[in-house]
């Protein structure tokens, strides 16, 4: 009972990896498309996507390699939901090795919700940490 309990867990853990990578990940392309044509940082549900934040108020402005790199975290995260899916440590290692590079781009972009995500995310991976393989 306890083992399924802690998969559960981990379950849970993958999907909000997958939830996270995919949430802040979908949009990404499109700004990416975006500023590479001069049309400047899209705007969606009445906010720019990936701009205005304290990337901007530092005199970072949103720029495609930029953006690019939070692709790519957004396409690990995905990764890391993968393997914790499937019960294997090396995804937990993944979504904690990512929380910093995440954290950089939540609060560049002033993203309110990635921190309470990642947040319910390890605190359940610290606490199913014995049943991954």
């Amino acid at each position: 009972m306890r083992h399924a309990r802690l998969g559960a867990l981990i379950q849970v853990s993958a999907f909000l990896c997958w939830f996270s990578a995919a949430g802040l990940g979908v949009f990404i392309p499109n700004a990416i498309w975006s500023v590479a044509t001069g049309r400047g940082v899209p705007i969606v549900f009445g906010f720019p996507a990936y701009g205005g934040g304290t990337f901007e108020r530092m005199g970072i402005p949103t720029s495609i390699p930029l953006l690019v790199a939070f692709l790519v975290v957004c396409a690990l995260e995905a990764v890391a939901g993968t393997l914790l899916w499937s019960g294997q440590r090396s995804g937990a290692i993944l979504a904690l090795a990512l929380l910093l590079p995440g954290a950089v781009f939540w609060v560049g972009f002033d993203l309110p919700f990635p921190p309470i995500i990642a947040l319910v995310r390890t605190v359940l991976i610290v606490l199913s940490w014995s049943s991954l393989e």
